[in-house]
């Protein structure tokens, strides 16, 4: 009879965990399917992300522990700085392992704000300056996130700091760094410039979506810079297949006021693309804050390939993704990564703005 007993005890205990099995499984079958059925895409210029060593060749001393900064060498290289702020913070800053890893983590913590804490499928990042430091915010500052995939191809910007890709989507070949032809322009300028990363995705349904990846020259270069850099992005995209969904992202470095004034974006990207922010985040106020103008500017944005008009994927949302602590000052705005003696402040001096597509049914 005890035994008996027992053999019904087992039964029961296995029916029950079957049942909680299934229960379980249908749980993760549902959030795979939302998955399949929407895409997020985040730009983010994550504000001078080095690492805490030397790169041959690049302009990097600023963001070296102290212990290095005591050389004569250095000091003498520093007091070269015009600008007294960057010059100080070539003197004086400690970055330390300690700093990057407050900056690793800030950072890793704004990216997290974004699809329940999940993070976006993929990240567009700007000043990175190697793989390694990429890496490292990848495998342990978002570990468990999914992110398979980190791409950067190494760049001539003489600081050192580079376009790149976070992704859970799988990579379809190889990366390309595209450099911008830039004509009628001195060298020195040219130096403080980013090429234009090209990696393609492979979406859950098989089908190929390519990024382009872009940080255009800075607002203090002539204007003329970033409009031979958007003609070349739209020379890239016109070597894609017609119905190629594409999207460029990234800190396109045009302010309100030289839009404005040029018409750049109506005359140099509405053949080729259209910007989802302009509808879908019309009380966003922008990405950075220039307070000389006390202007607002989306200088970080993601345009989506006119293809898209024709596909199963529809703009659901853009965001501007700042409720992270430390990512905002407390006059609302872009709250700038930076040292204080042993303190540190902030993110970074741009918001990171995020795209959510969502998969529709013809």
């Amino acid at each position: 009879m005890n035994h008996l007993k027992r053999v019904q005890q087992i039964i029961a205990l296995v029916f029950i965990l079957s049942t909680l099995s299934c229960y379980g499984n249908k749980k993760n079958n549902s959030t795979t399917v939302a998955i399949k059925d929407s895409l997020f895409i985040m730009t983010f210029n994550v504000e001078n992300l080095f690492d805490t060593k030397h790169d041959s060749g690049k302009v990097d001393y600023t963001f070296l522990p102290k212990s290095y900064k005591s050389q004569q060498k250095h000091i003498k290289g520093c007091n070269k700085i015009s600008r007294k702020k960057w010059r100080d913070q070539c003197l004086y800053w400690d970055w330390s392992d300690k700093v990057l890893e407050e900056k690793l983590k800030r950072i890793a913590d704004s990216i997290k704000q974004v699809n329940g804490g999940l993070g976006p499928d993929i990240i567009v990042l700007q000043e990175v300056e190697n793989k390694s430091v990429l890496e490292t915010l990848r495998t342990k500052h978002l570990q468990g996130l999914g992110y398979t995939e980190s791409i950067l191809v190494e760049g001539k910007d003489k600081r050192g700091i580079d376009v790149a890709f976070l992704s859970k989507l799988a990579p379809n070949g190889r990366a390309k760094l595209n450099f911008v032809p830039f004509k009628n322009v001195s060298q020195k300028r040219k130096s403080d410039t980013r090429g234009i990363l090209q990696q393609d995705f492979q979406l859950p349904n098989g089908d190929i979506i390519t990024g382009f990846a872009v940080h255009f020259p800075a607002p203090y270069h002539p204007h003329e810079l970033r409009v031979q850099s958007y003609q070349y992005m739209n020379s890239l995209i016109e070597k894609l297949p017609k119905d190629r969904l594409a999207f460029a992202a990234g800190d396109f470095n045009t302010p309100t006021r030289e839009n404005n004034k040029y018409n750049i974006w109506e005359t140099h990207t509405a053949s080729h693309w259209f910007l989802p922010h302009k509808s879908h985040c019309k009380n966003c106020p922008g990405t950075a804050y220039y307070a000389p103008k006390k202007s607002w500017s989306f200088l970080d944005t993601i345009f989506l390939s006119k293809s898209f008009a024709n596909s199963h994927w529809k703009v659901k949302k853009v965001s501007i993704a700042n409720k992270a602590p430390h990512q905002t000052t407390p006059k609302g705005r872009p709250n700038s990564f930076k040292l204080q003696g042993s303190k540190v402040y902030g993110v970074s001096d741009h918001w990171p703005m995020v795209v959510q597509l969502h998969k529709t049914q013809k």
